[in-house]
């Protein structure tokens, strides 16, 4: 079964109940150990376990971590944390995205 059917799956048992969620939960406050030009595959997965997804982006091998939060009833959540390696294996560029609240005024105190 393919993951977009997967996740209208889980969406449509889940739904009745309220909620689904996604993917496995990270901290994102807690990735001051990824650094660009220096954090190796290894130590990423070491830290984050295997990658949701996996891909291409210009070339670069790209590793994606999610975690979504579905809700029937109020506000859905998600974060994302993408990967850019370079050919040897090493972090390129990687970029964080949260609609969750408190991770958002984390990120960016001025938004909300």
């Amino acid at each position: 079964m393919s993951v977009s059917k997967q996740v209208l799956s889980v969406l449509v048992l889940a739904l009745p109940l309220g909620c689904a969620t996604i993917g496995k939960n990270f901290d994102s406050s807690q990735l001051s150990w990824l650094k660009s030009s220096e954090t190796t595959k290894s130590q990423v997965l070491e830290k984050l376990g295997q990658p949701w997804r996996v891909g291409l982006d210009s070339g670069d091998q790209t590793w994606t971590y999610g975690y979504y939060e579905y809700r029937a009833f109020s506000d859905s959540n998600s974060k994302d944390l993408v990967l850019h390696f370079t050919p040897d294996g090493v972090v390129k560029t990687y970029t964080l995205s949260t609609s969750f609240p408190d991770e958002r005024s984390k990120l960016d105190p001025v938004t909300k």
